[in-house]
């Protein structure tokens, strides 16, 4: 398996529930082998669907996990190859593992453990 980056729009714990309004990104590198994906926050100056777009084709992201995203963004970054998980909805920790093991898809609603 290739390295993989994930981006994950964030809104404190959990996915943003609109992608042009997150000011903050999780982004995960998975690599071949490693048990611990490496990890960052991203603080962004302020929302902006556009410099998020830039942001995920800068860094090389090949997964975007979102809540909404509008139809002009989805299909930009569908056309850049990017995959997208979208109307994803929980904490982010959960729509993770659930990404790692193959059994996320668009639509998801995660309630936190417990």
């Amino acid at each position: 398996m290739m390295p993989k980056k994930i981006l994950i729009p964030l809104h404190e714990n959990d996915v943003a529930p609109r992608f042009d309004l997150a000011t903050e990104v999780l982004v995960v590198k998975r690599g071949k082998g490693t048990r611990n994906p490496e990890e960052r926050i991203l603080i962004l100056p302020h929302p902006s669907s556009e410099e998020l777009c830039h942001l995920i084709m800068t860094e090389g992201v090949d997964t975007v996990i979102c809540g909404g995203i509008e139809e002009e963004y989805y299909d930009y970054l569908i056309w850049k190859k990017v995959q997208v998980l979208d109307n994803v909805i929980g904490p982010s920790r959960e729509v993770l593992k659930r990404y790692c093991r193959g059994r996320l898809k668009s639509g998801d609603i995660l309630h936190p453990p417990g």
